[in-house]
């Protein structure tokens, strides 16, 4: 019986077992995956608990995306990058080794025709968290020329930005507080990398107003990181004035699979994984 795990706060919102486990069926693999509520002061001690009690990985979800990082003894170019992780395998001598697969669950849920349009345009992102690294890391690889980021604290949010600007000299990189965004017709994406409008965490709000929404040019892309519920606010004020729509459920699917496939070494099913996910979603 091999065991993986959830840690965040709050899980009420999460799909992940749901996707695991089918996953794990599917294969005819002898396995669970749970959820383990973990608040910030007690990240330590869950993390000796995964690795006492015969867990082989977790995944990692708000707020623990950055401060996993510290108890790694090794990552991948993307984690490193990123200066975060959400996939963590445990190995077998008990050392932890960090991946950062919401890279490529981000970039995957983009089509190729729109990954496209998208090169050498503008695109501009709501909150500078363990996610909005991911987006604007995936922006960067596809060819965007610049990115806004929308933060409410900008002092801390100015180390990721001068990161990023060492890593991706090209690109231009600008960190505004999110009260002065007003006006976006220059920009191609529109990114929420919040918790706001998930169920468990301020449901049935808009991370911005549908006036500021309606300022995007025609032809541009609203892409919301948040899963549950599968439509949001502000997906369903972006449906409404007419703009392409990205939910967070084709991410959390495409960067499920890929962890799924660290843990095991077996080829994942993203249908499988989005079938299960969205029956937990109808219940």
């Amino acid at each position: 019986m091999i065991k993986f795990a959830l840690i965040g706060h709050p899980l009420t919102q999460s799909l992940s077992a749901a996707m695991h486990n089918a996953m794990l069926e599917n294969l005819g693999i002898e396995g669970t995956y749970e959820l383990l509520d973990t608040e910030s002061e007690d990240l330590v001690t869950r993390i000796k608990q995964l690795k006492s009690q015969g867990y082989m990985g977790f995944n990692v979800t708000i707020p623990h995306k950055v401060p996993i990082t510290l108890f790694l003894d090794g990552c991948d170019k993307l984690a490193d990058l990123a200066g975060c992780a959400n996939t963590v395998k445990i190995m077998p001598d008990k050392t932890l080794y960090g991946y950062n697969t919401d890279i490529y669950g981000f970039q995957k849920a983009i089509t190729p025709e729109l990954q496209k349009e998208l090169k050498g345009q503008k695109v501009s992102i709501l909150g500078t968290g363990g996610a909005s690294r991911a987006a604007s890391i995936a922006l960067c690889d596809i060819g965007v020329s610049q990115i806004d980021f929308y933060a409410r604290n900008i002092i801390n949010a100015s180390n990721m930005v001068n990161f990023l600007r060492e890593s991706f000299s090209d690109i231009t990189f600008n960190l505004k507080q999110m009260q002065s965004l007003r006006n976006l017709s220059d920009s191609k994406m529109l990114v929420n990398s919040t918790p706001i409008g998930m169920k468990g965490k301020a449901p049935g709000i808009s991370p911005v107003d549908e006036d500021i929404i309606k300022t995007l040019p025609e032809g541009a892309a609203v892409y919301d990181i948040v899963y549950n519920p599968l439509k949001t606010e502000f997906i369903k004020l972006a449906n409404r004035n007419g703009y392409r729509t990205i939910t967070g459920l084709d991410m959390l699917v495409y960067q499920g699979a890929k962890a799924f496939e660290i843990w095991t070494g077996e080829k994942a099913k993203p249908d499988v994984m989005k079938i299960a996910a969205l029956e937990e979603l109808a219940d």
